[in-house]
């Protein structure tokens, strides 16, 4: 059991919002997770889930083009919760690659069995691995900020993505079973103790804290992120949004739950990952003395974090170069010097 649910402030609920009004300037203006109820309903997915896990699992398999995904399987004793082995250098799962079929056929006759082992497909493509799926199942993104997004498929038993962050806004619909997220703010990271960089349970860094039962004697500063907390419990056809770079702990709670989610950058799409910045920080930054990281830091803040603007403000505009707003043929310019100087 999450220690935090029924104790952490809920995520604020907003009832009676019409699937054609979702108020995505509203959203993105405020910066706080939020669930829409009910928006999706009346999807087909999710009143078949609400007959039975076997009409879910049949509708899904309606669409499923035949291409292998990828899957993980975990033994009974990690209780759905997918993470790292005693050694935090390996996992305690096992994927490969399989028709969603297959894995669904696997599922079906341990559905609701509390020894089951865990099963869990993460983060699919929609519209490749399930054509035909959105025309029936889908929310209505008629807003320019959605010209690129991604939509994806998760499907399992009762498992739990441990706590992580992502670097797209994400709109995320609980299609079938019940979910919980209980969400931090970016600036709790430190208190949530994130684990090692690389291999990683799904792609992303997790936190090392076990929500079921923390340990404060090695995680003390937990304390911190729990008073800064908010949890959402959803039911079947309610959609949660919360935006990037939030922490997230996702637990599926039902014997059979499905989520769709949609996500997006509000960036240009010419702009490189900062992951990548964050990789090269350790590489040139981190390990020189104190008082070169202090000039650092201030040289930054100058010209990343502070205003755009300013550092080129007294240049002609002919010198700004990169300093200059970066542009589809900037970022080529700039990606290019940095690969030259990396090879040398």
């Amino acid at each position: 059991m999450n220690v935090l649910a029924g104790s952490a402030p809920a995520v604020r609920v907003v009832e009676r919002v019409s699937p054609d009004a979702i108020p995505f300037d509203q959203l993105m203006a405020e910066q706080q997770p939020v669930v829409l109820k009910g928006i999706a309903a009346q999807w087909p997915l999710v009143r078949a889930g609400l007959e039975s896990a076997d009409a879910a699992m049949a509708l899904l398999q309606h669409f499923d083009a035949g291409r292998p995904v990828v899957t993980f399987t975990g033994a009974p004793e990690i209780q759905g919760r997918f993470f790292y082995d005693e050694s935090v250098t390996g996992l305690n799962f096992t994927g490969r690659r399989e028709p969603l079929t297959a894995l669904l056929e696997a599922m079906r006759p341990r559905i609701g069995e509390l020894d089951a082992p865990s099963f869990y497909v993460g983060s699919t493509d929609l519209d490749e691995y399930l054509p035909g799926f959105r025309a029936e199942n889908d929310l209505q993104l008629d807003h320019p900020m959605f010209a690129q997004h991604l939509a994806s498929i998760w499907i399992g038993n009762r498992t739990t993505a441990t706590c992580h962050y992502d670097m797209s806004h994400n709109l995320a619909v609980c299609a079938v079973g019940r979910r919980r997220f209980t969400l931090f703010p970016p600036d709790q990271v430190a208190n949530l103790y994130p684990g090692p960089l690389e291999p990683t349970p799904g792609g992303q860094v997790v936190s090392m804290v076990d929500f079921s039962a923390p340990d404060f004697n090695r995680h003390p500063g937990f304390r911190d992120a729990m008073a800064t907390a908010q949890v959402a419990e959803m039911e079947a056809g309610d959609l949660l949004f919360y935006p990037a770079m939030w922490w997230h702990h996702v637990e599926a709670l039902a014997p059979f739950n499905v989520l769709v989610n949609y996500w997006w950058n509000t960036s240009p799409a010419w702009l490189d990952t900062p992951q990548l910045t964050l990789l090269h920080a350790l590489l040139s930054l981190r390990d020189r003395p104190e008082p070169e990281k202090a000039a650092w830091r201030s040289l930054f803040d100058y010209y990343v974090f502070g205003d755009p603007d300013r550092a080129a403000a007294h240049l002609p505009q002919a010198a700004r170069g990169p300093l200059a707003p970066i542009d589809a043929m900037a970022a080529r310019r700039l990606r290019a010097q940095l690969l030259h100087r990396l090879n040398r």
